[in-house]
């Protein structure tokens, strides 16, 4: 993982970098911080050092016969702005991580090796480090390797205490393994994954939620008691992919994927469909987490904003064969998940998506 920083002239007057605002030092220790953590994620066609100008992935040494590579890349939004506010920063690096390699396991690849961008105005190892820590878990999560990354340290491109990040996430499928399958047809079963919450979409609105309700980040959760509502608000993104990949690999069945982000299920679900069909879900087969009631009846958000704003308590579909419901059903619940019949697809060309039933709002 390298340091890079903006560089400032030297002049007549022997200014130095470090008096422009950019510590040399403290990049090197926050590398030296990290390194176990980058160690912890090696796998097979990973175990290099970090350090060097870029990271190396043996895709032999993966097991790889005739692979497709899938790439994808994303950021944590505006929860980044709860995490500095609330002073909690070992969570967001699972939510970074989780966001590109879900993208990466809907379309049927296994995500192999992660890169992050992590930039501040002024560099805290001590805050570097539990960010590192919370990507390494993700990646541990994910069975990735974190091959490397950036850190750029930019004074006057971010107040005090600020910091971005973004992700770079690569997978490979097997070139006939690869998701959407093609065959998704009338009558197949649509299912549901759990969220663990809002997962990291849609904070610009929760965060203008609870101005509104004029809560601090250190106030008891009202929607979860015994913790803070930051730290509720910061539960981080769930990641589907070791579970996804085992049944995928035991069944065969799974025709389709999609991750519900941004956009909820209007804008995800469609994105893997046919044209000719479009996805009925019962919304009262979903068991909606606390904090959306919450975030609904304190912002007077409407249901289908909720809907098209939030994952409601969905974070991933699959679609299946009516045949098969049952055996993805049980592989999927060996593999620690508890899916629900989420709905079907149906013969309709003029909408994504439909509901039916109540939303547990």
């Amino acid at each position: 993982m390298s340091v890079k920083s903006e560089p400032a002239n030297r002049g007549k007057n022997g200014l130095t970098y470090a008096q422009a605002g950019v510590d040399i030092d403290a990049g090197n220790l926050l590398v030296e911080k990290i390194k176990p953590l980058v160690r912890s994620t090696r796998r097979p066609g990973a175990d290099g050092e970090i350090g060097g100008f870029g990271g190396l992935f043996d895709l032999k040494a993966a097991g790889f016969k005739d692979p497709v590579l899938v790439a994808a890349n994303d950021g944590v939004g505006t929860k980044l702005k709860i995490a500095i506010d609330a002073g909690r920063h070992d969570t967001v690096g699972i939510d970074l991580v989780a966001m590109c390699v879900n993208d990466l396991v809907v379309q049927g690849a296994e995500p192999l090796f992660f890169l992050d961008y992590f930039a501040t105005g002024k560099l805290d190892p001590d805050q570097g480090a539990a960010i590192v820590g919370g990507i390494a878990e993700g990646c541990l999560q994910a069975g990735c390797a974190l091959i490397g990354g950036e850190t750029a340290e930019m004074p006057g491109m971010y107040r005090d205490g600020d910091y971005d990040l973004a992700g770079f996430a690569v997978g490979a499928a097997e070139r006939d393994r690869l998701l959407p399958s093609g065959d998704i047809k009338e009558g197949d079963v649509i299912l549901g994954l759990a969220s663990s919450g809002v997962h990291s979409n849609g904070f610009s609105l929760v965060r203008r939620i609870v101005e509104l309700s004029g809560l601090a980040w250190d106030a008891e959760a009202p929607f979860k008691a015994g913790v803070t509502l930051g730290e509720a608000l910061l539960a981080p993104t769930r990641i589907y992919v070791k579970p996804l990949l085992a049944t995928i690999r035991d069944t065969g069945a799974i025709k389709a994927l999609a991750h519900i982000t941004g956009g909820g299920f209007p804008d995800n679900i469609p994105r893997v469909l046919p044209k000719d069909l479009t996805a009925s879900i019962d919304l009262s087969a979903i068991e909606v987490p606390a904090v959306f009631s919450w975030l609904a009846s304190t912002g007077g958000v409407e249901r289908d904003e909720m809907l098209r704003t939030f994952n409601c308590g969905i974070g991933m579909i699959a679609v299946v064969a009516p045949e098969a419901a049952d055996a993805v059903i049980e592989a999927l619940t060996a593999n620690g998940e508890a899916p629900v019949r989420l709905g079907r697809m149906v013969a309709r060309a003029d909408a994504g998506v439909v509901y039916e039933g109540q939303l547990a709002l």
